[in-house]
């Protein structure tokens, strides 16, 4: 018996990538825009920024995303007070449902959301690197890619663009259901990640948080690992690098100023702290700030 073959609908393909960037920018950064014949979104991962655009002006917060239609002229320019950190992907679709984001531009991501936006950030590290000089190329294939990490990417971006599609037409119910016991987790790990950021400068030990959220040390590892990846600790020094990068794009402290407000004990351990986790030292992370931002490459 020969069984009937199901063709999968698929509403949203995804053509032809042209860039995917994740920028640093500067407080002072500004571009004098320009327009292209194909999309692009514009995420707001950290931070404040403007942008002028065909369709207006935008004011985009931490967890915006706008989007470009073809041929849209658009500029960006931080606020002169925030430093801000953005997602930047372009892309070929010529699917009929892209329609839906010529009117609607702007959205806040949601909960449900900001995952898929994270996988794509991080895919888009796994699959794309730096071009080789001269190549002309804007997207270039990293070596030693995972296996599949440009397809993952392609699908996840995919992914974004239904879920925004599909949540204009939800309809959300009045009561809110139970919350389970892995978003109660999600949320301490929440309140301990705003402590840290808090109190960032007062070198915060492992034994220290327990004692202030009275939580065990096994239960409090087991709960940053399944909230962010990684230990307690450890997002604990990538907050103050994170941090750090933020004050020297401001540019209202200098380096010592910055390695006391981060609560390390010189402003050598502070550069030696900083070039393990980026590569460069301080002083070479701000120079590259000479252009108005530095461009990741992980």
């Amino acid at each position: 018996m020969r069984f009937p073959r199901y063709e999968v609908r698929e509403e949203i393909q995804i053509g032809k990538l042209i860039s995917c960037f994740y920028f640093e920018l500067s407080k002072n950064y500004r571009y004098a825009g320009e327009k292209h014949d194909f999309w692009e979104i514009f995420y707001v991962d950290k931070g404040e920024i403007e942008i002028d655009t065909d369709s207006g002006h935008f004011n985009l917060k931490q967890g915006d995303l706008l989007f470009h239609e073809p041929d849209e002229f658009h500029s960006p320019k931080s606020n002169g007070k925030v430093s801000p950190n953005v997602f930047i992907v372009t892309f070929e679709c010529e699917s009929e449902p892209m329609s839906f984001f010529l009117k609607h531009k702007l959205f806040h991501l949601d909960d449900k959301i900001r995952p898929v936006l994270a996988r794509l950030i991080e895919e888009g590290w796994n699959a794309f690197g730096p071009s080789p000089a001269g190549s002309g190329r804007i997207l270039y294939p990293r070596d030693n890619a995972p296996f599949g990490s440009e397809q993952l990417f392609k699908l996840h971006l995919e992914t974004l663009l239904i879920y925004l599609i599909r949540a204009s037409h939800e309809e959300r119910d009045i009561k809110s259901p139970p919350v389970p016991r892995s978003k109660q987790e999600s949320g301490m790990a929440d309140k301990v990640i705003g402590y840290m950021n808090e109190h960032i400068g007062d070198n915060l030990t492992l034994d220290m948080l327990c004692d202030h959220f009275a939580i065990g040390r096994t239960q409090m590892s087991i709960m940053f690992k399944k909230r962010v990846g990684c230990g307690v600790m450890e997002y604990l020094n990538q907050l103050k690098i994170d941090r750090a990068k933020t004050y020297i794009r401001e540019d209202v402290y200098n380096l010592t100023e910055i390695s006391e407000l981060l609560g390390y004990s010189s402003v050598h351990y502070f550069s030696r702290h900083f070039k393990k986790a980026t590569g460069m030292t301080p002083s070479e992370y701000a120079k590259t700030l000479s252009a108005g931002y530095a461009r990741i490459v992980k």
